[in-house]
């Protein structure tokens, strides 16, 4: 494979393992760890294979005064291998050179010994030796080591590294039997960029780790369950995606933030099973808010109606201010039923106004709508401080169109003001009336006062938004998410403060935004999310669940705003956790980590999974939709779908009815 990135080495030899397995139960395997850091990887090889497991010796031979630069390396039994150009270039003499191999042989003598804790070094003659390391760069050390085990006259010798660029192994494989190379990256910067956890091994680490060997190693040929095999069994039953409730209310326990996602955001399998399952926790365990990946102005309409406030007569009506792409992530058939059914359970509920459940947005598009909200709340209020408003946001008017773009680019490339001064002054005065604006006697009263504050709040954060835009994704998108999440705790706090009591709410958003970022690849390059922050600010009290799908439709555009489309999914890549789910055979299920202790393991290892957002491009999919996570740190739990289908829009164009034809077509008509 290409690229992959390992958890650590241990987990890098569980790789090297399956790709070795042909070797299991044949008479007179040897697996040999490079120490230090060869050794966890040749552990779990000759744990998997049956086979016993020892160290062979590897020192570099550093340039005298550069001891960084390797002029060659030493082997067990005294092989010297050089570097030609380094000791040619550098005039190094034959003196120097026998002077440091006598050093480090003598340091790698005393390794050995350490390593070993007496017990004699192994038989290699006649063996089959698999030379394990955690990786290679430039191959010199594991040159010596192939020269120095030569001699002992093996059988044959087979290289395996988890990471190396492909010209190594190739030149490898030239004067081996087999060079398996689990990854080679392109380019190859270091094979420590290969893994997430690349802390140095320590001997205490080799010792033990040579000490269970010789203690435990399993009997060639048995091997444990599948990961096929563990996911299966641990699979829960769900119906149409929805767990049984004592299921659910037991994997939701007492969190008072339940974070549900979605591996697209046109899926209908992922909009239905994500209501069902919330009406069941607004009924049954006391939730009192869903927040959705929309932006606050137009959720806020919705929560108007379901309230019963408002100047909408029907659910759909409440749905029309979602008129930025992507319509379809809320105007689609699924959001309908669920925003009906909301308005009848509150309408149940009477007079009771603490105890009905609201609708609301986290996202920060909403630059100029939350803009004329402040400034339409103000004129209701305080004429005067409305007037004060009009002034400060006026800044944004001078870049044209209605989404912020305009205005960031304009900001960031020094082409026009940067307004965020203003809409911080706006923010603070709002603020220092808030409590005068709400101080009549009515709950509405003070709904709509922090529905401006926030407001205000959103016009700040999109302008710093919008601006970050322009210089770098995960600046913005740091920025987003961290927006969200201080949305969601002022949201809850202001219900906290309504109901007397602290407000349970459940999330929306996609798995890209709810899966933890530490778990995934995007959080080694410095990206958060929500899940991460809300983990971070509330321990113990979140639980964050997400869906994956192996193929099906979807509804999503080519590009950005381009019209809606029915898509068919690619059947889920190899190496990818869908594609083990798909492999476990079952339509549909639940795994539930803190019960499917086995398949939470497995999933500890890095794996590819898809992320379809608005925007689809099956032609670059692997580039544009996947990215390697380790599924069991990044949720709390995971619904597949094996056959998923895509959501309806309430405005279905020609384009989305006709569908897209998949690439099988004619041949499975």
């Amino acid at each position: 494979m290409a690229d992959r990135l390992f958890r650590d080495r241990r987990d890098a030899g569980h790789v090297l393992a399956g790709l070795l397995d042909h070797y299991r139960g044949q008479p007179d395997v040897l697996v040999l760890g490079l120490p230090r850091g060869g050794v966890p990887a040749a552990y779990e090889v000759a744990m998997a294979l049956g086979a016993p497991l020892d160290v062979f010796g590897v020192r570099k031979l550093g340039v005298p005064g550069r001891e960084e630069l390797a002029m060659g390396a030493i082997g067990s039994g005294g092989v010297v291998v050089l570097n030609d150009d380094v000791v040619r270039g550098l005039g190094i003499t034959p003196e120097t050179i026998q002077h440091v191999a006598e050093q480090e042989g003598r340091e790698l003598l005393r390794r050995e010994q350490a390593y070993r804790e007496g017990r004699p070094p192994p038989e290699i003659g006649g063996k089959t030796v698999i030379l394990v390391d955690d990786g290679l760069a430039t191959g010199a050390s594991m040159r010596a080591a192939i020269q120095a085990i030569k001699r002992q006259r093996p059988a044959s010798i087979v290289v395996a590294v988890p990471a190396a660029p492909a010209s190594t192994c190739q030149e490898l494989s030239m004067v081996l039997n087999e060079v398996v190379c689990a990854t080679t990256p392109s380019p190859f910067f270091a094979v420590g960029a290969s893994y997430w956890d690349f802390t140095q091994t320590t001997d205490e680490e080799v010792r033990n780790l040579l000490r269970a060997a010789a203690t435990t190693r399993a009997p060639a040929g048995v091997q444990g369950p599948t990961e096929v095999a563990v996911v299966r069994a641990d699979a829960m039953q769900t119906e149409e995606g929805v767990p049984s409730e004592e299921a659910l209310f037991d994997l939701v326990g007492d969190a008072h933030f339940v974070c549900i996602g979605e591996a697209s955001h046109g899926t209908h399998e992922f909009y239905a099973a994500r209501a069902a399952m919330t009406r069941r926790l607004i009924e049954r365990k006391g939730f009192r808010a869903v927040a959705v990946e929309a932006d606050w102005p137009d959720a806020y309409r919705v929560n108007r109606y379901v309230r019963g406030r408002g100047h909408d007569e029907t659910a759909e009506e409440s749905l029309r201010g979602f008129e930025r792409f992507p319509t379809w992530m809320w105007r689609n058939n699924v959001v309908l039923d669920f925003v009906g059914w909301l308005r009848e359970y509150n309408d149940r509920l009477g007079g009771d106004e603490r105890a009905k459940a609201g609708f609301y947005g986290v996202d920060l598009y909403s630059l100029h709508r939350s803009a004329q909200e402040v400034i339409a709340y103000l004129e209701r209020v305080d004429p005067a401080a409305a007037e004060r408003a009009r002034e400060r946001y006026s800044c944004f008017d001078h870049a044209s169109g209605d989404d912020g773009q305009a205005y960031g680019f304009a900001a960031a490339f020094g082409a026009g003001e940067t307004c965020e001064q203003g809409a911080v002054e706006q923010l603070v005065d709002l603020q220092r009336h808030a409590a005068e604006y709400a101080r009549r006697d009515k709950l509405v009263a003070g709904d709509e006062a922090f529905y401006a504050e926030q407001n205000a709040r959103v016009v700040r954060a999109a302008a710093e938004y919008y601006r970050s835009m322009f210089g770098g994704r995960v600046s913005s998108w740091n920025l987003r998410d961290t927006h969200m999440v201080d949305t969601l705790d002022a949201l809850v706090g202001h219900l906290s403060r309504q109901q007397g009591q602290p407000t349970k709410v459940v999330v929306w958003a996609h798995n890209s935004h709810i899966g933890d970022a530490r778990a995934t690849e995007l959080g080694s390059q410095g990206e958060v999310d929500v899940g991460q922050l809300v983990r971070e600010r509330h321990p113990g009290d979140c639980r964050l669940l997400g869906f994956t799908t192996y193929t099906g439709t979807v509804t999503a555009a080519d590009d950005w705003g381009s019209p809606a489309e029915r898509k068919w999914v690619r059947p889920a890549l190899p190496d990818s956790v869908e594609e083990l789910f798909h492999s476990a055979g079952e339509k549909e299920f639940l795994l539930s980590f803190g019960h499917a202790s086995r398949a939470a393991e497995a999933l500890r290892a890095a794996r590819l999974e898809r992320a379809i957002g608005v925007i689809y491009r099956p032609d670059t999919e692997r580039q544009s939709h996947y990215f390697q996570v380790r599924a069991s740190e990044q949720f709390d739990a995971l619904i597949h779908i094996d056959d998923t289908r895509a959501v309806e829009p309430l405005e279905r164009t020609a384009l989305w009815e006709r569908g897209e034809v998949p690439e099988t077509y004619p041949f499975t008509v």
